[in-house]
């Protein structure tokens, strides 16, 4: 066995390795914080979340988000209040709905790094976070503005509390914290709770006398103290919302804390919300692909893994065993993403660390990484030049779709762009230093997509061109109500809207806006997806808006309005 293995091997951080970790921290910023202030929201859930933020602080009614004239109560807002604070410091909506991601993407890697110092030695933590870094889903998604990668910080800032208590205690107070940092994930996520799951193996690892498994007796006072850490966590949100929600009294917020409380995460569990129903083995591609390039370690590290069950080593018990456990958890589950995972990654990393010191300089690792790098240099050149030719007719599609300019060719040059810099990395690097070469071209294309498709497909994306249309239409007096909108629309209105619900289905909502608009016909527009009028109104007087993410958007005045006509659709959740 390696002495990375060897239980009580840690070591303490020297120089050298505190500048690996702040020039890896630095990458880290450059390359997740690329196209930070270049485009705005992008569906399906940026908009919708910043919305609830930006309402927020329009209303100052921040215990119960609002999704225009509607309760939102899909998820906590835990995500939301920092947007809004993040907005308040900085007041750029641009900038402040990614920085959340953005920080927890870094407080992970920081975690993750730190916990391979205290479990086996600084290198080992470097090397676990460097291959999460570069994993194509953890680039992906902090990247984004959704709620997983906060999660993600706060199970791992959990898990890391946890581990340190379990394996290099007693530390209560990192306990305490751990188990405080799941409760906010529950209240941010409910699979917070998850975290917790760590208690587990570590039950297993003490009652088989695994080597490193913290061995105490009585302290049942200090151990209840992380259940009370736990549920004052949750309790900071629940009781104000709850309270409030009783004493204001309406049926509306009765339903808000029933539905949040107990529907929600009941339903997406079985799969009933959005559509994400999935098989059982739908995460084991999500493990090879979505995990890629830390997958290529997988096979490697059953050698490490064998030996460290051997021998009963605890770090190797808790950080196997909980993955597995969380892999089981959303595998039975009905409703699937690939990023439900997310929170999985860094104890993955973190358990690959041995490994990845070990094979770092192995002539295999370094022929596929230099492989790889080739083949997704052509790969995205190929795909380039095939599109510019016409002949790619998927995305020919998605061109005209979405009326990006000069027929997409920009979009087909960054393919090209791409793919030959993941041509130059391999070339500057060549197969001897065939990790490189591959790590260097992922930075390349994540820094390529921050900085160029941000800003070129914004417009079409993010509806801010269609909303900017729409008020050109109006004209500046215009009034504006919105039937089968989303929440795209909303956050990029230009001037105040009107909206008849959200989740009211679009018959009703229109049925609402033909009112609102025959008691001003003279200066109120119906804005409306295409789908969701067509029936009941004359073609021939309608304005096309233009196209985002794939819809047609229409404006219309009270005579383009079929009397009497109530439109039948209903559009599926994104």
């Amino acid at each position: 066995m390696t002495d990375t293995l060897a239980p009580g091997s840690t070591l303490a951080a020297s120089s050298q390795d505190r500048r690996h970790f702040w020039l890896l921290m630095l990458v880290a910023l450059v390359v997740l914080g690329a196209g930070i202030g270049l485009r705005d929201p992008w569906p399906s859930d940026e908009p919708r979340f910043t919305l609830v933020a930006k309402q927020m602080i329009a209303s100052g009614d921040w215990l119960f988000p609002h999704r225009g004239s509607e309760l939102y109560s899909d998820k906590p807002p835990m995500l939301m209040w920092i947007e809004a604070v993040f907005y308040l410091l900085t007041g750029n909506w641009r900038i402040a709905f990614l920085l959340p991601s953005l920080l927890a993407g870094l407080a992970t890697l920081a975690l993750t790094w730190d916990m391979g110092r205290r479990l086996w030695n600084p290198r080992v933590g470097l090397f676990a976070a460097v291959a999460m870094l570069a994993t194509f889903q953890f680039a992906y998604q902090v990247k984004r503005a959704q709620i997983d990668p906060l999660v993600m910080a706060l199970i791992t800032l959990a898990n890391w509390g946890l581990l340190l208590h379990f394996l290099r205690g007693p530390n209560w107070r990192a306990y305490w914290l751990g188990c405080f940092a799941a409760g906010l994930g529950v209240i941010t996520k409910g699979v917070g709770v998850l975290a917790l799951l760590m208690v587990l193996p570590y039950m297993l690892a003490r009652r088989g006398q695994w080597a490193g498994a913290l061995q105490t007796e009585g302290a049942g006072l200090r151990w209840a103290g992380g259940v009370a850490a736990f549920f004052a966590a949750i309790l900071l949100w629940l009781v104000p919302m709850v309270a409030v929600a009783y004493w204001r009294g309406t049926p509306e917020y009765l339903e808000y804390v029933n539905d949040i409380l107990l529907h929600q995460t009941a339903k997406r569990y079985g799969g009933s919300v959005g559509g994400h129903a999935q098989p059982v083995w739908y995460f084991v591609p999500v493990l090879l692909f979505h995990f890629f390039p830390m997958s290529l370690a997988y096979v490697s590290a059953l050698r490490e893994w064998r030996e460290g069950w051997r021998h009963k080593d605890a770090r190797l018990l808790l950080l196997l065993v909980w993955c597995a456990l969380v892999f089981v958890f959303f595998s039975v589950a009905g409703g699937k993403r690939e990023v439900y995972l997310m929170p999985m990654l860094p104890i993955l990393a973190l358990a690959l660390g041995p490994t990845l010191v070990r094979i770092g300089d192995a002539r295999w690792l370094r022929l596929t990484a230099f492989a790889a790098a080739l083949a997704l240099g052509l790969g995205f050149i190929g795909a380039g030049w095939w599109a510019l030719q016409g002949k790619w007719a998927s995305m020919n599609t998605m061109v005209i779709e979405r009326e990006l300019a000069q027929g997409g060719r920009w979009l087909w040059f960054m393919f090209i762009a791409m793919g030959a810099l993941f041509l130059v990395c391999a070339l500057v690097f060549r197969p001897r230093r065939g990790v490189q070469a591959l790590l260097g071209g992922t930075a390349c294309f994540w820094l390529a997509w921050g900085l160029w498709a941000s800003p070129l497909l914004n417009d079409a994306n993010s509806a801010v061109g269609v909303m900017r249309k729409a008020g050109q239409i109006a004209g500046p007096g215009g009034q504006i109500g919105m039937v089968g909108w989303k929440e795209q629309n909303l956050l990029m209105a230009e001037r105040p809207v009107s909206d008849f619900g959200f989740r009211k289905p679009t018959g009703l909502q229109f049925t609402e806006a033909v009112a609102w608009q025959a008691q001003a016909p003279d200066v109120r527009w119906i804005f409306g997806l295409r789908e969701a009028v067509k029936a009941c109104v004359d073609r021939n007087k309608v304005t096309v808006v233009g196209y985002s993410n794939r819809r047609q958007w229409w404006m219309f005045r009270s005579d383009a309005v079929v009397p009497n006509c109530v439109p039948k659709f209903e559009e599926a959740d994104e």
